[in-house]
């Protein structure tokens, strides 16, 4: 008699079915509903097609579109197939490579036929259509076994040479699946898939463009076409999607730096940014804000070195590491006349520093440190330079040279964990003022790493603990964290949904090791100090990039580069307009004037653009009285009233909020 598989469902009861049984026929003996919905299947936590037998006695957990994450995966991932035999279906010849789905969606890299143009947003239109007959056409997508070399045989025979040389590179004794979608088109891929293509819903996805790519990342290789998709589970939930980016473009840091006048970026500078009078005012905000705060805490500020000699990156790590994104120049270069710049074999390397850590570990080390003088924080408004790959350059959020709030906290092991409660609450602190919610996530030990598992052991725990003590949750990326340190990340959601990855503390015992840093313990002997290395804006370009964004120009008053313009209506109010300024200026407001002779209401919509916070509108009837007629960006009337209460107004407005 054959012995039955055990099944476990979440409610705790067990089902037994014989061998060669699926979920799908766990999901029909259930009831009609629950086959009709359930979609895949979690077996013993893996995610799996739905018609995949089970391996032996299983805990078996059915997903269905309320698995909203499951869901979107599986259903992004078939978009990106139905995508590739879609490409192939109408233009023949064309060779396919990977294609996965993304966070909102799903790309696949193609390579046209010989003799055709890659393809285009021209192309898009018929694409998507073809892709809605694969999809109403309801094709199963069955899971297959093949060996390797069956895979090279078939790749080989259809002139799929990206997908043979990825074939030949698998160990050859491994097992691969392929997935068909019906009996005339498939792809090799792990899965799982939904049952089939009727189960993506028509009308929920949208190509949204193309762009350039090469085969397995290498500039060396043959260029691809990459074609990318957003897809959801219905319709309204691709319109809620597509209205987000529509407000997302509406906010674009750079459209708006433009119209606000607050920087700009050139070709003769790519990744660095160039900064207006207005934008680095919000800058020296930001930075004036920061430094109260760090003062406050109880830290000390620096600065260091732009340029160190490589021998020092050498020992931190990073040259080993992290050499491919630093800008490195000789130290010495010597000239002809005739031949221009030669580098000397002897010249010794230096680098611009794209991190500021190895260098508070050299002014930590001056002098003789004692267990007393512990926690020592060390604050540096430090310059970096990282050498970004050009196509990643992204305005303010992706640049080469930037500045950060960085600091670093030396101290003993007894006091990590009270030092990173204490970061905590002040990155709290600072993310309120800005009004941003967010999330905690710690980043646990990589693959590749420096330092032993015990002390990786000790790191994330005390980031734990810290955690724990301060009453917060979060989540854990496995293998995210640096080489050298776990880390807290924090996330934090704009006010359209997005999240970003912004402040950070690192719980770091190997560059004290490999720099030699020590104090002097209690017992007189050299112990290491912990080295936390923490940030809460992260950089200042990124930072005001985000703020542009989840404001949507619309700065706090506090924040914003011009606070009130004061504007006439006739010439005759001039005078007045000039003494309002004076009055506003000696009360601390930064303040314009508009005295052109131009129409109120051109006026009134070109500072609204700038995004200024208070038009202050005067005439002959406010020169009389000696009021202002106050218009705030975003209100639909003005309030007209004394002059001493407009200034009282946006004075307490305009007063940063850890000095309201």
């Amino acid at each position: 008699m054959t012995e039955l598989l055990k099944i476990s469902l979440p409610d705790g009861s067990v089902r037994e079915v014989p061998p060669g049984s699926t979920p799908a026929d766990i999901a029909a003996a259930i009831g009609p509903g629950l086959a009709k919905a359930a979609i895949a299947a979690r077996v013993n936590g893996e995610l799996r097609d739905l018609v995949r037998p089970f391996d032996g006695d299983a805990e078996l957990a059915l997903v269905t579109a309320r698995d909203e994450a499951d869901a979107l995966e599986l259903a992004r991932h078939d978009y990106a197939h139905v995508l590739a035999e879609a490409v192939q279906a109408l233009w023949p010849g064309t060779q396919i490579t990977f294609g996965p789905a993304t966070d909102d969606g799903f790309y696949y890299d193609v390579k046209a036929p010989e003799g055709r143009e890659p393809f285009g947003m021209d192309d898009l239109p018929a694409i998507e259509e073809k892709m809605r007959e694969i999809i109403r056409a309801d094709k199963p997508l069955r899971r297959e076994v093949w060996t390797r070399q069956q895979l090279i045989d078939k790749w080989e025979a259809e002139g799929e040479v990206f997908k043979a040389e990825w074939a030949k590179e698998l160990p050859e004794n491994e097992e691969l699946t392929v997935y068909w979608s019906g009996e005339d088109w498939l792809d090799m891929c792990r899965g799982p898939h939904l049952p089939s293509t009727g189960r993506l819903d028509p009308e929920a996805f949208k190509l949204m463009r193309v762009a350039g790519a090469y085969w397995r990342g290498d500039q060396k290789n043959a260029q691809l076409t990459r074609i990318y998709g957003t897809g959801w589970l219905n319709k309204k939930q691709l319109n809620a999607h597509l209205t987000r980016l529509e407000e997302a473009a509406k906010r674009d840091h750079r459209k708006l730096g433009r119209e606000m006048d607050l920087f700009h970026l050139q070709e003769e500078a790519h990744g660095s940014v160039f900064w207006h009078p207005k934008g680095y005012r919000i800058w020296r905000e930001l930075e004036a804000y920061m430094r109260r705060k760090m003062d406050a805490a109880g830290y000390r500020e620096i600065k260091t070195p732009q340029v160190m000699d490589a021998r020092q990156w050498e020992q931190s790590g990073h040259w080993g590491k992290y050499r491919e994104n630093m800008f490195v120049i000789p130290d010495e270069v010597p000239n002809t006349e005739d031949e221009g710049p030669v580098i000397s074999g002897e010249a010794e390397w230096m680098a611009l520093k794209p991190m500021n850590c190895p260098a508070h570990v050299l002014v930590f080390k001056q002098g003789i440190t004692s267990y007393r003088d512990l926690p020592i924080r060390l604050g540096e408004m430090g310059c970096c330079h990282r050498n970004e790959p050009h196509g990643a350059l992204h305005g303010l959020m992706r640049v080469r040279q930037f500045t950060q709030d960085d600091a670093h906290i030396f101290c003993t092991e007894g006091q990590v964990v009270s030092e990173v409660q204490a970061f905590i609450a002040l990155a709290d602190q600072v993310y309120r003022d800005f009004g941003f919610t967010y999330d905690i996530k710690l980043a646990l030990r990589p693959e590749q790493r420096f330092g032993s598992d015990a002390d990786w052991d000790k790191a994330e725990q005390e980031l734990r603990d810290a955690l724990t003590a301060n009453g917060l949750e979060w989540e854990e990326l496995p293998g995210e964290g640096a080489f050298y340190a776990p880390k807290l990340e924090w996330h934090l959601t704009d006010a359209i949904g997005r999240t970003w990855q912004v402040g950070t503390i690192q719980s770091d015992r190997v560059l004290p090791e490999r720099l030699d840093a020590h104090y002097i313990g209690e017992d007189g002997e050299k112990h290491r100090p912990v080295m936390l290395h923490r940030a809460i804006f992260g950089s200042y370009e990124r930072f005001i990039g985000i703020l542009i964004e989840h404001f949507a120009g619309k700065l706090p008053a506090w924040l914003a580069p011009v606070q009130a313009v004061v504007a006439t209506i006739v010439s005759d109010a001039d005078g007045y307009a000039n003494e309002v300024a004076d009055q506003l200026k000696a009360a601390g407001i930064r303040v314009e004037t508009d005295t052109r002779n131009e129409k109120i209401n051109y006026k009134v919509r070109e500072h609204s653009l700038a995004k200024v916070p208070h038009l202050l509108v005067v005439g002959k009837r406010e020169a009389e009285e000696g009021t202002v007629a106050v218009r705030t960006l975003g209100a639909e009337h003005q309030k007209v009233m004394p002059l001493a209460e407009a200034i009282a107004m946006l004075k307490a407005e305009g007063t940063p909020p850890d000095l309201a």
